[in-house]
């Protein structure tokens, strides 16, 4: 069988595919990446050249003042942590209500299984708004409140039945062990169940990070309190404003105003990146695994 495979795309046809295959994912691999080079350009340039070449990747001018000025304000710092402890305890909250719920799920001799499931779908189809969301946040007396940042979405449909599924795919007869063994259904999901699932959850965990450490409305929506703002609400109001002062961002260097837009989209979107080739290895697999079976 591989060697049929081999024999058929080392043919003249098979050796064209391949190169004009190639060159399609370069071009669009470059589509993908120049904009973001541009960007990371832009944040080592100097003001006059930002402002005099209309495109460029590599400045004539190295300088680091519009990070200086990002990281010597208090506002950014501040928000640049809140983002960070925000996403870890939002993703560990979220993950763990998915786990929780996808459990049981998985057992196919749960009473009202197939009800469940059905509100589960019927929620992924059909969501309630942004009013009636805000009405009961603001009812649950979470506005103002971090909490109100990951607690309304603590539970994404999607992700619960892709790990639903996949728990359904393990082996029953390691839980039929344990609990032999004495264990209880929270002791087989803790010490049997997750830790044979980490190419999924390691996958979901990444998806609920980067919702929550992108996402702006809930910010603009439940936050009023400035010195709660995350980062992506400081990226808004940068990239908003058509100058910056230096009382604007609380710092005694004075920001450049456009290198230091570009300094912030950078400094948002490095995080995201370096935690991707850690989880890399699971994606593929979490995704696949998960989705085989209902």
């Amino acid at each position: 069988m591989a060697s049929t495979t081999y024999q058929r795309f080392n043919t003249r046809a098979g050796r064209a595919f391949d190169v004009v295959n190639v060159v399609v994912l370069v071009v669009v691999g470059l589509v993908a990446l120049l904009p973001f080079l541009y960007v990371l350009a832009g944040s080592f340039a100097t003001e006059y050249e930002i402002t005099t070449r209309p495109f460029f990747l590599w400045p004539h001018e190295f300088t680091s003042a519009s990070y200086e000025s990002i990281l010597s304000s208090e506002i950014f710092v501040r928000a640049f942590v809140t983002t960070v402890v925000v996403t870890l305890v939002g993703t560990l909250i979220q993950l763990g209500l998915t786990a929780l719920m996808a459990y049981p799920l998985s057992k196919i001799d749960l009473p009202g299984r197939r009800t469940f499931l059905s509100l589960i779908v019927f929620a992924m189809v059909f969501s309630a708004g942004m009013i009636p969301t805000f009405l009961v946040v603001k009812d649950l007396g979470l506005l103002d409140s971090y909490w109100a940042l990951f607690l309304p979405m603590a539970i994404n449909p999607f992700s619960l039945i892709i790990i639903k599924n996949f728990f359904q795919q393990l082996p029953q007869e390691l839980e039929e062990a344990a609990k032999i063994d004495g264990a209880n259904e929270l002791k087989v999901l803790w010490h049997v169940v997750l830790p044979l699932s980490k190419p999924v959850l390691a996958t979901f965990a990444l998806f609920y990070a980067v919702g929550i450490w992108n996402d702006y409305m809930s910010p603009l929506l439940y936050l009023s309190d400035t010195s709660k703002w995350t980062l992506q609400m400081i990226l808004r109001q940068v990239t908003a404003s058509a100058s910056l002062s230096a009382e604007d961002l609380n710092t005694e260097v004075p920001p450049p105003a456009q290198g230091i837009k570009f300094a912030v989209v950078i400094i948002a979107t490095i995080p995201v990146l370096l935690a991707y080739p850690f989880l890399q290895k699971h994606f593929a697999k979490g995704m696949l695994i998960g989705s085989v079976k209902g």
